[in-house]
């Protein structure tokens, strides 16, 4: 079962923006954040990508590392990375991006799948330890997603995990509940195979997005498609690139 404590590294076929075609990004004792998308997506072209750019542009690189993950489930043949090059050069995209290895399972990349993965957008935020600490699927607002990372950034690199919920508890309290204050986003979020998956996490969860907020951790997962339309304010066309 995925164990958000100790979740797997990213699997690239190939990199664009880093130095070499696989040599990917460090993100040792980092925060980093994932953006999880695909360059036919309009959700993702409207809001995931601008958004992990502005991301990238406001936070310094040796304390936070973006990186988007082109992570393919449908239409293979019209989002290959010989087609993603120009697309990310057009647009002006400067943190890393990745290619998700296609070699996973059910027709899934490999990422994708052993991250159990709804569609795209999807945002993946880990902390300095590794951990990942939040998991959005469809939009969600900069102030939200900046004021998280900040605050990853002033954990201790190897805080224990009470000093984990202490902040988790202070976040709770000091950013609105998305629930209460949707805000739409032209486009929505993709559709792909045409059916949702439910799956349980040892962490906590709700309103589409993981988070501590007890003492051990545990969540269940149901139907994030729906809750992720809550959190992110997804449109009447549906929330995510659902596959």
């Amino acid at each position: 079962m995925f164990n958000p404590e100790s979740p797997p590294a990213l699997s690239a076929s190939r990199w664009f923006n880093t130095d070499g075609p696989k040599r990917g990004v460090d993100t040792k004792g980092k925060v980093a954040l994932v953006a999880v998308f695909q360059m036919h997506c309009p959700a993702c072209i409207k809001h995931g990508l601008p958004q992990a750019q502005r991301i990238a542009a406001g936070f310094n690189d040796d304390q936070v590392a973006v990186i988007g993950l082109h992570s393919v489930f449908e239409d293979h043949d019209k989002q290959t990375p010989e087609k993603l090059e120009p697309f990310i050069a057009e647009r002006g995209f400067s943190f890393a991006i990745a290619v998700d290895d296609p070699s996973g399972v059910d027709n899934l990349p490999k990422t994708f799948a052993a991250y159990e993965l709804q569609g795209t957008p999807t945002v993946l935020l880990f902390d300095r330890q590794g951990r990942l600490r939040r998991h959005y699927l469809g939009a969600v607002d900069d102030v939200r997603l900046s004021a998280e990372i900040m605050a990853l950034t002033m954990e201790p690199a190897d805080a224990p995990r009470e000093v984990s919920l202490a902040l988790e508890r202070r976040l709770a309290i000091a950013l609105v509940d998305p629930d209460a204050h949707q805000h739409a986003h032209d486009g929505g979020c993709c559709g792909g195979h045409g059916h949702d998956h439910s799956h349980d996490h040892a962490h906590s969860h709700d309103h589409g997005h993981h988070h501590h907020d007890n003492d051990d951790h545990s969540h269940a997962h149901k139907g994030a498609p729906k809750a992720a339309a809550k959190a992110g304010g997804c449109d009447d066309e549906g929330c995510g690139c659902k596959h």
